[in-house]
């Protein structure tokens, strides 16, 4: 049985003007959580010549996703307990305080440990923007704003790599954190003053066992994927473990959301056949999607043979499918109500490109085509999924409703970089040449057709529902 949807709240912002500065300045919010995955890159080999830590260097990247990714359903449901409001203006103060604290770390240790607690801001941030825009218009009205959110992606990709670069010129690897404390401050201060939603009033209970191990579950989920095949091999003892505490830690999360009075994710929206459905295409989405990205750097470069710098500009070719792909299915969903169609194309065109890359020897002027085909495919369920999400939805559980939603999705993309590593190492002899490499990727767009497919046939049971 669906859920109604929730009417906007009536409290909101009083004019069209006033509506798109907070929209505006919510994804400025954004913008600096995703910068903050991006710029970094560029500095790490000047923050390791000076703080050292050569070894430990990657987990500044790796500990700010994961925490992000931790924080992001926990943060969706204390919005809905506590008003998202007081959840965003946390979130970017303790955003703000990892950055000024990463921005004067004196160890590499250090800048982990301020990276991860930066990365426990970036996670509510995100999540309480997408609940907002849902507490403040109807799916139908949202749909124009999400749009937003891919041109925001998009900007902060393309620039993340080339700003951290000159900042970290100029001023040195500890300004590209500093430099989100004036901007972080100006988006709390019109946030605060000029947003309005209705204060949450209803009495909480806190589902402290339900946190405690959806934490440990993601944190693990993220550590498997990160060390396995790489720091561990896929038979050792940590890696098996690993895999075994993530299957428990969510066998005794259902249970615990079971007896849970308030939990953290409520097992009755499975119960809406939508819901379940955008679940579980968030999930293969991710999965197809940001999970095989590496691999496809490796397919450009060892099995075609093409340059760093070409493979970069195919690469950005298929960023820029993503971003229109993404902002234009939202301006027709925003136009008609209807998103059925999207998710459908997205599976159907991930199969298409699948079977073009495993059957088709192409050269750079083929390659481009099929990136920017993949793009779009990634571009068309990105949003379309969250409003299909989002109406399903009752106001007190768009935070829950987003945040299942949009963990979905990360662990899809973490288990899809998983799986597809281990196909790949299943394939490879021990001295890989670029022909090992080129049979290596062509099982995987093989493996993937299947994964695609499925997809397909759940999407096609969306029902055609029309935003409210």
């Amino acid at each position: 049985m669906a859920l109604p949807p929730a009417a906007p709240a009536a409290a909101t912002s009083s004019t069209p003007a006033r509506a798109t500065t907070v929209v505006a300045t919510l994804m400025a919010a954004v913008f600096l959580s995703l910068l903050d995955s991006q710029i970094v890159a560029t500095a790490l080999p000047r923050v390791t010549a000076d703080l050292g830590g050569l070894m430990q260097f990657a987990w500044v990247t790796t500990g700010y996703l994961i925490a992000g990714s931790a924080a992001v359903p926990l943060y969706g449901k204390l919005g809905d307990l506590f008003g998202r409001k007081r959840i965003f203006l946390i979130s970017i103060l303790i955003f703000l305080a990892g950055s000024a604290a990463c921005g004067l770390a004196q160890t590499m240790t250090q800048l982990i440990a301020f990276r991860i607690v930066q990365g426990i801001g970036s996670g509510g941030l995100f999540i309480s923007v997408l609940a907002i825009i849902g507490e403040l218009f109807t799916p139908q009205q949202g749909a124009r704003y999400y749009g937003w959110f891919s041109l925001t992606f998009g900007a902060a990709s393309l620039v993340g790599p080339t700003l951290g670069g000159l900042l970290t010129d100029l001023a040195g690897w500890r300004s590209i954190f500093l430099v989100n404390l004036p901007l972080g401050a100006l988006i709390t201060a019109v946030i605060a003053t000029r947003l309005h939603l209705p204060v949450q009033r209803k009495k909480a209970h806190i589902d402290y066992l339900g946190v405690v191990l959806l934490t440990a579950a993601v944190v693990a989920v993220n550590l498997l994927t990160a060390l396995g095949g790489t720091t561990y091999a896929w038979t050792s003892p940590v890696t098996i473990g690993l895999a075994a505490a993530t299957v428990l830690l969510l066998t005794l999360f259902i249970r615990a959301q079971r007896r849970a009075l308030d939990p953290i994710i409520p097992l009755r929206l499975f119960g809406d056949r939508t819901f379940a459905i955008v679940v579980a295409l968030g999930f293969i989405a991710g999965f197809l999607g940001l999970g095989i990205v590496n691999y496809l750097v490796l397919w450009l470069q060892d099995a075609l043979s093409l340059g760093v710098q070409t493979s970069g500009y195919l690469l950005t070719t298929m960023m820029l499918g993503v971003v229109l792909s993404s902002y234009l299915s939202t301006k027709l969903i925003a136009r008609t109500g209807s998103y059925r169609r999207y998710p459908a194309a997205s599976m159907a065109l991930f199969a298409l490109t699948a079977t073009l890359c495993a059957l088709t020897d192409a050269g750079p002027a083929l390659a481009a085509v099929f990136l920017l085909l993949y793009g779009i495919a990634g571009g068309l369920n990105s949003q379309a999924l969250s409003l299909a999400a989002r109406n399903t939805a009752t106001r007190d559980d768009i935070g829950a409703v987003q945040g299942t939603a949009t963990m979905a999705r990360q662990m899809g993309t973490a288990l899809g970089t998983t799986f597809f590593a281990a196909v790949l190492t299943s394939k490879l002899p021990a001295q890989p040449s670029p022909a090992a490499y080129a049979d290596a990727l062509h099982l995987i767009f093989l493996v993937m057709i299947p994964i695609a497919l499925i997809g397909l046939a759940l999407s096609l049971l969306l029902k055609d529902t029309k935003l409210s």
